[in-house]
């Protein structure tokens, strides 16, 4: 009973000893038709959608497609190299948050399900993006070529350190594009 109340304890001193966080912060703005196109993965927490018993992605790509709706089109795509590098690609849409100026988007891949995309680091020539989620739980950082400079990286990473993601759960992503260069 006594060890109960000691462990009970310490667990309730370690939740209380934790400072809350600032809430997460996006970039100004983004805009939508520069950040078009596709984007390389070049890291990632991970997630299970992504990595599992059965699949382990690389050469990981996500791709933007303004839509005539106002909407933007989405296809993420890798190959799973825990089944001989078959491709993978799953389709969704997004609609940018209002009053974010496009730097927070809602993504669902079924409907009524959406997920937060939020921009929270944003090189000004738009090379390389950090994504991430408002409970700190999702981090991508993403590049415009399959593989990012170590400046840059450390730029794009000191972004989400930041932001109080634990940057220390980011995995490389392998591009085998950048592996032939």
């Amino acid at each position: 009973m006594t060890r109960a109340l000691l462990l009970a304890a310490l667990l309730l001193g370690a939740c209380a000893a934790r400072p809350a966080q600032p809430p997460v912060r996006t970039v100004e703005a983004v805009d939508l038709s520069r950040y078009a196109g596709t984007w390389f993965e070049i890291a990632r927490f991970p997630t299970s959608f992504q990595d599992s018993a059965t699949r382990r992605c690389e050469a990981v790509t996500a791709t933007y497609t303004p839509r005539p709706d106002g909407q933007i089109g989405v296809v993420n795509s890798c190959r799973n190299a825990l089944a001989g590098g078959a491709v993978i690609e799953a389709e969704a849409t997004a609609y940018p948050v209002e009053g974010s100026n496009n730097s927070r988007l809602r993504v669902t891949f079924f409907w009524p399900f959406y997920g937060d995309y939020w921009v929270i680091g944003l090189d000004p020539g738009y090379r390389w993006a950090v994504v991430g989620a408002p409970g700190r739980d999702y981090l991508w950082v993403l590049s415009r070529t399959p593989d990012l400079a170590p400046g840059d990286y450390a730029e794009a990473i000191g972004r989400a350190r930041a932001q109080g993601f634990e940057v220390s759960r980011l995995q490389p992503t392998r591009q085998p594009a950048a592996d032939a260069r």
